[in-house]
């Protein structure tokens, strides 16, 4: 008789060996790159907003996971969904009957978006910007895909076709017709258009990498020159989506958009069980899925399984029950409130922007001449890299985990579990504060560790 797996077991006998399995086995410039950043920790267990490391230290999250774990870590309403559909014993995937829980996930999810129709899961933000790109391009009978400079849409290859960032692309042609347009460039998005290949426009309404939001008007305005060039209008909101802006959707910030096609996961996961769904509308999913012989013609093997099914119906649950949307947008104010407090204090602190729990920091040149002499210091070696100073501290002084929101950006992207506090938001100011005083100290470890990071970034060219 085998013996009986043991997870618990072969966590305590093998869990120390993390970084060295990464190294051996998985991506090796990872373990690298925490250890030159001074991020490589060990952490032991989490619930909610906060984190404990090996030494029982408790840090707070300001990241979420890059946007997944939207309800925090651990929520006890979508731990026990995925206890009762694991108990249930369902007949999942048999890929020939029709289980209840995708439609009722979809149901609910429309009730979001009562313009759009009809959901296809996949497994990933990624895997629904694909999907939506599939059928824009079906469903217009057009090749191109529009996209805005510095967005991220994914990087599997028709996702990564509409990825902003250079450094991402390279190697990796040729890749599906596409063009790029500023965001907010509606000239440039007419003029594309004119030439009558387009199929649609894939946009965040508020972009990931930097943190900025469509102007104004802009995309009502698109949609109606998508509209008026038979081309649709396909909205991102994998990261924006489920309330981390303060509106169910970011999208909805503005009156009168409703997209042809749109994208969600990460936060409908509830942090468990990897889920991405793309919202349309009925005539789109109907071309597609034209006859019997085309009912497959897009699929996923895992998808719309049921633990994904039920973690994404307990998440929607809790958010109506919790009123999620309304503690995000509430709470996001207050922190972006306290921290534009500070932007006349700190000349290298240049914009606070954003909305609800989807924040960017941007620091710039200051103008007195000992820190910008810094300042230039850190800009010859690599653009970047004072982000990555503030960083830093916060985590290893401070216990707060943060990010940059993008290579060669001086902006820090804090998007935290929506369930923050106003606690955590003393915490986050009180600590952001004292690291900028650090920094405009003149001196100190922040300075230090950042000639640390010069030195490196000069290695590595």
């Amino acid at each position: 008789m085998s013996k009986e797996f043991d997870l618990s077991a072969l966590l305590a006998e093998r869990g120390a060996e993390r970084y060295e399995l990464h190294t051996r086995y998985l991506n090796h410039q990872l373990p690298r790159m925490l250890h030159t950043i001074g991020f490589d920790k060990v952490y032991e267990r989490a619930e909610g907003a906060h984190f404990w490391d090996a030494d029982g230290e408790d840090h707070l999250d300001m990241l979420a996971g890059f946007g997944v774990m939207g309800l925090g870590r651990h929520h006890p309403v979508v731990r026990q969904a995925l206890h009762d559909v694991l108990d249930a014993q369902l007949a999942d995937l048999t890929r020939f009957d029709c289980q209840p829980l995708p439609g009722l996930l979809a149901e609910k999810l429309l009730a979001h978006s009562p313009h759009l129709d009809r959901v296809f899961f996949g497994n990933s933000g990624t895997e629904a910007v694909e999907t939506a790109l599939k059928f824009a391009r079906y469903a217009t009978g057009k090749p191109r895909i529009l996209y805005c400079s510095h967005a991220f849409h994914g990087l599997t290859t028709g996702a990564l076709s509409v990825n902003g960032e250079k450094g991402f692309r390279d190697g990796f042609a040729p890749l599906l017709p596409d063009t790029a347009i500023g965001l907010g460039d509606l000239d440039a998005l007419e003029r594309e258009l004119r030439e009558g290949d387009v199929a649609g426009f894939v946009v965040e309404p508020i972009q990931g990498k930097g943190v900025h939001e469509a102007p104004p008007g802009f995309l009502r305005a698109a949609q109606e020159l998508l509209h008026r060039h038979g081309a649709l209008l396909i909205a991102d909101e994998v990261q924006t989506g489920l309330g981390r802006t303060g509106d169910f959707y970011a999208y909805q910030h503005e009156e009168g958009v409703e997209p042809d096609l749109l994208c969600v996961a990460k936060a409908l996961s509830g942090g468990y069980v990897p889920v991405g769904a793309t919202l349309g509308k009925d005539w789109i999913f109907k071309k597609v899925y034209s006859s019997m012989d085309r009912v497959l013609v897009h699929s996923a093997s895992f998808g719309s399984n049921a633990q994904a099914m039920a973690a994404g119906l307990a998440v929607l649950s809790v958010m109506e029950n919790e009123g999620t949307v309304a503690h995000a947008r509430r709470i996001g104010e207050l922190l972006s409130s306290r921290l534009k407090e500070l932007v006349p204090r700190y000349e290298l602190l240049h914009e606070i922007r954003g909305r609800g729990l989807m924040i960017g920091i941007e620091f710039g040149r200051p103008s007195s001449l000992g820190l910008r002499s810094r300042w230039t210091m850190l800009q010859a070696a690599r653009k970047g890299l004072f982000a990555q100073m503030v960083v830093v501290p916060l985590l290893q002084r401070h216990r707060i985990l943060t990010q940059v929101s993008g290579d060669h950006l001086e902006v820090i992207k804090l998007i935290p579990p929506l369930v923050i506090d106003e606690a955590d938001v003393d915490r986050f100011v009180t600590a952001f504060t004292a690291v900028m005083d650090d920094a405009h100290g003149g001196g100190g470890l922040m300075w230090d560790f950042g000639k640390t990071l010069v030195k490196q970034a000069v290695a590595q060219r």
